[in-house]
């Protein structure tokens, strides 16, 4: 395996536990969990869950474009929601973002998200190849 370099951007928070916004390995970016954060205050976003997913995946770009990747080289995502509910609107702004280029992804319903936020996302992008 090669090297781990850990990825940062001031574009996106800071993660709020032990983790790095992102690692990459091998032409490979891993990206942790994006949750509503403002990166310039460090506090959550106001709004609806089309507002809250606008921002987790402003957040993403900003990671995925500091390591040197895109959007259109993201080969797959999770979404975590707190109500399956808010699916359909979240689709609405992730097809803004992804557009005809459609990542594998998995939707999943979570108990508890961090910050009580209502989605977060992570990704797994090819840096090289």
């Amino acid at each position: 395996m090669g090297e781990i370099r850990g990825v940062h951007t001031s574009d996106a928070p800071d993660a709020i536990g032990p983790y790095r916004q992102a690692v990459a390995v091998d032409g490979w970016l891993y990206v942790s969990g994006q949750i509503p954060l403002d990166p310039a205050s460090g506090e959550l976003v106001q709004g609806d869950v089309t507002v809250q997913t606008q921002r987790a995946l402003d957040n993403l770009q900003a990671i995925v474009e500091a390591a040197g990747g895109s959007l259109e080289r993201v080969v797959r995502t999770t979404i975590y929601l707190a109500d399956m509910g808010d699916f359909s609107s979240v689709n609405e702004v992730y097809a803004r973002y992804f557009g005809g280029h459609k990542p594998a992804r998995t939707t999943i319903q979570a108990g508890g998200l961090p910050k009580g936020v209502s989605v977060e996302v992570d990704a797994i992008a090819r840096l090289e190849g």
